[in-house]
């Protein structure tokens, strides 16, 4: 057994070498790395264990390998039009030129006209008009989504698959491997299986040695993709489930919002989903396929995928850029607010600027860490001149961020430090007055379902709630 001076000893050198190991990251935000050296010096080797197993976001130089590899034949195989070339060119003076040209810069994709889209009208509306479309489907399903349960969501959806897949459909459906580990367990699966549907894991974790040793275990796959006959693709932040959603139905219902989307961009949601795909599945090229018919009229638009083997920093960097975008309106819904002081700065000068900024957040979060660090934001920004509502009929899940009531930045990714650095995400950016007036008037009916939170809401909080708040914000670039 260690003596107290060689427990202090060993203690001292763990300190030291994973605080050089901290010295030497390049490009960590300093906020990053003072909480990360923070738990390393206060929990003895609990604190380097934890550096170890979540610390460095890395998926190992094989897979970052093999990603680069497949997004270079996807861009070989796909045609003219997809992505952007040095020749392409925006329309001179839109207001979106730089979160287009921001959002083309990630994953190389052609800001792209003729699209058009539909606000679905509900969760459950949703959900029917998805069926409807793989019913129709002649060709294809692609479908990936981070959570799946067996409920009667689920449950339609999987039998919908069943019966394209016996009409001669090719059926895919990906799903992450950790949110919908039950599912790749249940009956429901294996009876997709059987009927011909091809299916995959994403960031698979069977060999868990592995997973630990050569990246973060808690690295996943968050994307919402479902892309029919390479011409239909739905779009937003619902997962395959009831929005009881039974696994916490103590925070239901979950209110998300759909978007059904046709025209050119929805061959680049194709190859997002191709390229998680194929990470498991080697699978023929032409099997995804690209139809790139432009509708008369359509928006312009161009689909944006994030995650640990993209340029680093991506999400934040694009949050700002369409923040500072708005000159009279913008509106921020999203369940999981703990955003980099970089997104807060932007939010608050767009404030003071004379936007009329608005945040809608979930007053009841099922992740009570993320609840609180989020309210220690609240100060800040309402002395700036946001105005932040509280959603009070479940857990508002939908991630929207409208501008000046004509563009539109909505898909998987939170305003939290896990979709920026940790998680693949897939959204979109649409610049459409029709679209984006009525996803306002959505969000005009949460906040008409919420409570404002005002400065004299705060000073009523207690001393040891602000502290409790503020501890967790202090360590919220490692949450």
């Amino acid at each position: 057994m260690l003596s107290a001076l060689q427990t202090l000893e060993l203690h001292s050198l763990i300190v030291i070498s994973f605080t050089l190991r901290l010295l030497l990251r390049d490009g960590m935000l300093p906020s990053s790395r003072m909480a990360w050296f923070m738990v390393i010096l206060t929990v003895p080797v609990g604190g380097a264990a934890l550096y170890f197993l979540f610390g460095e976001v890395d998926l190992g130089h094989h897979q970052i390998k093999k990603h680069r590899q497949i997004m270079a034949r996807l861009r070989d195989f796909a045609p003219p039009g997809v992505y952007r070339t040095a020749e392409d060119g925006l329309r001179a003076q839109t207001q979106m030129r730089a979160p287009f040209l921001y959002a083309a810069s990630v994953n190389g994709f052609a800001p792209v006209g003729g699209n058009r889209g539909e606000l679905m009208a509900s969760p459950q509306a949703a959900r029917d008009q998805l069926i409807a479309d793989i019913d129709a489907a002649r060709e294809s399903v692609h479908i990936l989504y981070y959570i799946w349960l067996a409920d009667q969501t689920g449950t339609r959806t999987a039998h919908a698959l069943i019966r394209a897949a016996a009409r001669g459909v090719k059926c895919r459906v990906m799903v992450d491997a950790v949110g919908s580990r039950p599912f790749t367990r249940s009956a429901l699966w294996t009876e997709m299986k059987a009927a011909g549907v091809e299916t995959a894991r994403a960031l698979p974790i069977d060999q868990l040695l592995r997973v630990i040793l050569t990246s973060r275990i808690d690295l996943r796959n968050h994307r919402k993709i479902t892309v029919i006959d390479g011409r239909v693709a739905h779009l937003g932040s619902q997962n395959c489930a009831d929005p009881e959603f039974r696994i916490k139905a103590k925070y239901a219902p979950w209110v998300d919002l759909m978007v059904r989307v046709e025209g050119p961009v929805v061959a680049q949601a194709q190859l997002l989903f191709a390229s998680d795909w194929l990470k498991q599945v080697d699978t023929p090229l032409e099997a995804f396929s690209l139809d790139l018919t432009r509708h008369d009229g359509g928006f312009e638009a161009v689909a944006m995928g994030d995650g640990p083997t993209e340029r680093p920093r991506a999400g934040p960097q694009m949050f700002v850029t369409l923040i500072d975008a708005a000159l009279h309106d913008l509106t921020v819904t999203t369940p999981y607010f703990v955003p980099d002081p970089t997104v807060i700065e932007a939010l608050c000068a767009a404030a003071l600027r004379g936007v009329n900024v608005s945040l809608i957040l979930p007053e009841n979060n099922d992740s009570w860490v993320v609840a609180a660090a989020s309210r220690s934001y609240y100060r800040k920004l309402l002395e700036a001149g946001a105005v932040i509502w509280e959603y009070r009929k479940g857990l508002l899940h939908a991630k929207t961020l409208t501008i000046d009531a004509q563009a539109v930045f909505l898909g998987s990714s939170n305003m939290d430090m896990r979709s920026f650095d940790l998680n693949y995400e897939n959204d979109v950016l649409i610049e459409d007055v029709a679209l984006t007036t009525a996803i306002c008037a959505r969000q005009r009916e949460y906040i008409a379902d919420s409570r404002q939170v005002t400065l004299d809401d705060i000073a009523c909080w207690s001393r040891p709630r602000r502290m409790w708040q503020n501890a967790l914000a202090t360590i919220g670039p490692v949450l």
